[in-house]
This record gives structure tokens, sequence and C-alpha cells, in this order.
């Protein structure tokens, strides 16, 4: 271990008040619950656990103690905390008896079906304490959903006697624990499912939960490297830096990214959405403010995308849904695109173009996350300062961020955080509830006055069109045009286009001043 593994080790997560003693808190309804969207067909799917309460953590007796036997599932992509859940939840289950088992499952949920587990032990996860990455068990994206994929899950289930299990993901993965949930109830197993809210991007946020786990250490991470590029932007003073920022379906990480560092321009996919902005009148946005920045001698600057942008651009959506249609068909060609969408075909630089014709998913649909929507930009805006006879300089440098923020040392906050959703999760498996997410609200608070709640995962949902069927899914979370984090980053934007107001982030600090090792996320600030 390097010397930083092993301090980070000795780290002690500190605990809201409300978890002081596990033995004196309870859970109190606080209100039924109904689906997000779509509540008839979703009360009709779930009809076991729908409309359940809204619970929150109280001062109380709790329930026996007794031993508990405790499975435990990473499921989908890396995110910095993951090995805090699972810490908090042994330490929990621990306190509640000190014969209680918890069970990892290994590989993701793969690893339910399969019944491939270990029964984890104080001396394996003393080397994963505030560590990154999910290597302690591993993870994987299978989703549990054929008939013979939940009669397997529930013959695990029952062999091994499990009192719950915790599925730690984002928002599929929590919709695969609801129904888990589900299908136990209806075949009468005793196992109580667990959610907890994993992801990076950001986009499992709700009324309750105000940010995900792992989404501080990415944006820290992201940050801190957007930072050492306009340091170097501003010594250079030659270079245009296109970065392209990981977020497929929300711009929550260019937000808080933007917010952190003061970069020259920054698109928010659903604003471009919002305003029906075009590919080209964002370019010639861009272009305006390299123009001005040139006049001025700046000929460098630093951009941030977002990931998923290509998608919010309305016409680029279209283009990419007829041709989805068009060449899944046999024989199908570009011949059959409508003449908006053949405009928008012919404006895209050939390199875009080949990736859109011939970068094809198994089931013929054009691979969007491979889009190099950085380059895309960065080739408009030459094309088009070409045609405006630039006088300036213009060197565009491309990068992507995206793994390097998902299995690094969690924050300070991540690890607390983490380490928090785990014992919730124990202690609402001890209760005797299910199909429930584990909750820690009033983060913008000092620790200790941090509130935990459950959440009925049912209570998320809506129903969405996925592969050509309604499937019940938790509803992801978009940039809120409105909240007060867009209105900061709006306030100040424009003075960022043309002065240079960069800040420099610097490495994720563990020791010293709260000021700098404790800071919450700005959008939560």
């Amino acid at each position: 271990m390097t010397p930083l593994q092993k301090k980070r080790l000795s780290y002690i997560p500190k605990k809201p008040t409300i978890l002081a003693d596990l033995n004196a808190i309870t859970f109190a309804e606080k209100g039924a619950t109904e689906a997000i969207g779509d509540k008839g067909e979703i009360q009709k799917r779930f009809p076991q656990t729908y409309g359940r309460p809204l619970i929150k953590m109280t001062h109380g007796k709790g329930g026996a103690s007794k031993p508990l036997k405790v499975g435990v599932v990473l499921s989908g992509g890396q995110a910095a905390g993951g090995h805090n859940v699972i810490t908090g939840l042994f330490d929990a289950l621990k306190k509640i008896h000190p014969e209680s088992h918890l069970f990892g499952f290994l590989g993701g949920p793969s690893g339910i079906v399969d019944g491939k587990y270990r029964d984890l032990s104080e001396d394996e996860l003393a080397n994963y304490r505030n560590q990154g990455g999910f290597d302690l068990i591993g993870s994987g994206r299978t989703k549990i959903e054929s008939e013979e994929q939940f009669a397997k899950s529930l013959e695990v289930a029952k062999a091994l006697e499990l009192n719950g299990l915790v599925v730690i993901g984002g928002d599929d993965s929590n919709t695969n624990a609801a129904l888990l949930a589900e299908y136990f109830i209806d075949k009468g197993c005793k196992t109580r499912v667990i959610g907890v809210p994993k992801t990076i991007d950001g986009d499992l946020q709700n009324e309750h939960v105000a940010i995900s786990f792992g989404f501080d250490t990415a944006c820290k991470t992201y940050s801190e490297m957007i930072g050492n590029i306009a340091r170097d932007a501003l010594s250079a003073k030659k270079y245009t830096h296109f970065i392209k920022l990981m977020g497929r379906s929300a711009s929550h990480i260019a937000l808080e990214c933007a917010l952190q560092t003061q970069p020259n321009y920054v698109l928010i996919g659903e604003e471009v959405e919002a305003k029906n902005q075009t590919l080209q009148a964002i370019a010639q946005d861009l272009i305006d403010v390299i123009e001005r920045r040139g006049k001025e001698g700046k000929n460098y600057g630093v951009i941030l995308i977002p990931e998923g942008l290509i998608e919010f651009i309305p016409e680029m959506k279209t283009l990419i849904q007829e041709l989805n249609m068009l060449l899944a068909q046999e024989g199908g060609s570009i011949e059959g695109l409508s003449a908006p969408s053949k405009k928008t075909f012919d404006y895209l630089p050939k390199e875009i173009q080949d990736q859109l014709l011939l970068d094809r998913d198994p089931h013929g649909n054009v691979q969007v996350s491979h889009i190099q929507t950085e380059m895309l930009l960065s080739h408009v805006v030459k094309a088009e300062l070409k045609k405006r006879n630039f006088q300036g300089k213009f060197n565009a440098i491309h990068h992507f961020f995206g793994y390097e923020g998902r299995s690094c040392f969690p924050s300070n906050f991540d690890a607390t955080y983490c380490y928090s959703l785990g014992i919730v999760s124990a202690l609402l498996i001890r209760e005797g509830f299910t199909g429930y997410m584990s909750c820690v609200t009033n983060l913008r608070e000092p620790v200790e006055a941090w509130g935990v709640i459950g959440i009925p995962i049912t209570s998320l949902m809506n129903m969405e069109v996925r592969k050509g069927k309604e499937k019940p899914v938790i509803q992801k979370a978009l940039v809120d045009l409105k909240g007060q984090a867009f209105k900061r980053f709006a306030r100040d934007r424009d003075k960022w286009k043309l002065q240079d107001h960069y800040q420099f982030p610097g490495p994720i600090q563990f020791e010293g001043d709260p000021s700098y090792t404790d800071q919450i996320p700005k959008i939560l600030s």
C-alpha cells in the first residue's frame, strides 16, 4: 500500500447524531406516497409495494437485536465511496448483533442470480475502508428481468436465509431493487430489499435525495484537471481546450465543474433543449466568444461540454432517430432522410458522419456515447472561423474526462455520506422495510445535523419506453434551469467568457482546514 492508502484506512467518518445509538432509534411514518408519473400503471405493476409511506428516523426503541444475514451487491459503473457503504453496513450489522453476517455478491447482479458470493469479514474489509473502486466484490450491469433470473435470485436468497439484500446502484439498479422486493413478497420470501443511490452523473436526485454518492469525488477530480488545463492555457496562451465530461443523460457534472473552475464557455444540454438551439446556433455563439477573445489577443480558452449534449440538440436527435430507422431496414440508406435531417447531416464534419453511419450498437442503433462531441464542435468552429476570415489563431485540443473520476479515493464528503447510507440500509432491514431507498438528508448542514429517511422506490418511478417496450423506471433528474445552482452559473458566465476568472481547485484534500477538506458540492451550497 502507498502511504496515502494506509493513512486513509485510519480515517473515521463522522456520523449524524441520530445514528449515535442504533438501539435507540426507529422509523415513523410521514404519509403515503404515489409514483412520480403513470400512477395507475406503476401501481398495477407493484401491487405489494406501491403507496407505502415515506418514513423518517426518530428516537425510540428499535427492533430486536438478533443476528441478521444480509447480502450486498454493487451494480453498474463505479463511484467513489462504494466500499464505505459496505463497511457502514457491516459495522451496523455487527452492532445490531455480533453474529450477523454480510455476504458480498460477486461481479454485480449476476452474482445474485448465479449464487456467487463471499462471506465478508472484518479482516478483509479492513483493507477497503475509505478506498476507491468497487474491487472488493466487483460490479456488473446484468439486469434481473426474466422470470428465470428472478426465480434463481429467490432460490439464492432462501438458501442463504437472507433477511435483507442491499442493492448499491443508479436509477436502473434501484428499479431492479424494487422489482426484486415485489417478487420476493409475492413469493412469500422474507428477504427485504433496500436500494442505495449511486451514480457520478448526479441524475439520481429527487425531492429527498439531494445528490447520489460518487458525484462529489468525480467532480472534484475533474475540476482539478480542468483547473490544471486552465492554468496551462493561461500560461501558453495559444490553445483552446474542448473538454467533454461524463454525464450521458444530464449535465450536472458540467454545471458543478463550471462552478468550481469558471471556464470561458460551458454548454448545458438541458438549456440547449429548452432554447431549441441548433448545432449551428451553438457553434455561432461559441465562435463569437472565440473571435472576441482573439481580438483581445486571447487565442486560448477552456470549453466544457457534457457527454450527452448531442441528444439535447433537437435536429441532431431527429437525425439520429431517422438514421436508426433507415439503417435498420435492409438496403436502407441516408437517401431516405427528410430534407431537414439531410441538411443537418451535410453540415457535419466527415469524421462525425462516419461515426453516425458506421458505429452501430448490437441493435443497429447509432452509438451516441461514442460520438466525439468535443471534436464535432471544434471542427465546426474551425470551418466557420475560416468563413469569417478570422485573423487570430485557433488551435484546438480535445479531452474526455470519464473513468478518471469513478474509482478515486472518496472525498471526505463521499466517505462520510456513504458510511451513513450503509448504516441506514442495515437499520431499514432490521425494522422490516422493503422496496425502500436509503436516504440521508440535510447534506448542506454539518454532518451531526444530517437526517435519515427511507423512500419507497415506487414513488420515484414512471413508465418509459426501453428497447421498444414500456417499462417502469426511476425518472432521471435533469439540471433544473430554475434552480439556484444554474441561476448562479447563468449570472456569472458572461464575465467568464472574455475575462479569465479561472479557479484552480487542486487535488482533493483529506486533512487540514475543513474549509477545503470537507467542502460539499457547489450545487448543494
